[in-house]
């Protein structure tokens, strides 16, 4: 998916500093369960699944809840990963590059790691949906690595890595 193909407000959603912001989400997420880096196909899924308001609908009310029984239950967000994650990564590449860049995010060869201090922890924006997705892509990444190795969990979703 190129800038050409998104449609206007596409393109304003899926501007590189809000990628990089979903993508530092979901390493917080991670950081607050696990205590340790996040692997990156962690931020890029679970910015990609946050990204879509599908997925963000059927989305479990706690962590609690096991990804095997909510994908049996939501059989659709099989179909949109397996539909859009690929172009949909390609929007939250630069995003990660960005947060990168920037000092948002730090990479190293156990994974990502929020900077200190570079994103505040509460979660605000302009609009309600860019608090819903950021909500989501912090919740994705406390959840997704629940059920175990990721390369499961991304076969379950139906991509690869």
């Amino acid at each position: 998916m190129t800038a050409v193909d998104l449609s206007r407000e596409e393109r304003a959603l899926y501007n590189p500093a809000f990628t990089a912001v979903l993508c530092a989400r979901a390493v917080q997420g991670y950081d607050k369960e696990y205590a340790a880096p996040c692997p990156l196909p962690v931020a890029v899924t679970a910015t990609v699944m946050a990204l879509q308001p599908a997925i963000r609908a059927v989305l479990p009310a706690t962590t609690g809840t096991g990804l095997m029984g909510w994908l049996d239950e939501n059989d659709a967000v099989r179909v949109a990963m397996t539909r859009n994650a690929a172009s949909l990564a390609g929007v939250v590449r630069p995003g990660l590059l960005f947060a990168l860049q920037s000092r948002i995010l730090h990479c190293h060869s156990g994974g990502l790691d929020p900077f200190p201090r570079a994103l505040a922890k509460t979660i605000k924006g302009d609009t309600e949906q860019s608090v819903a997705i950021q909500k989501a892509a912090f919740q994705l990444g406390r959840w997704l690595p629940s059920t175990g190795s990721l390369s499961t969990v991304l076969t379950l979703l139906g991509v690869q890595p």
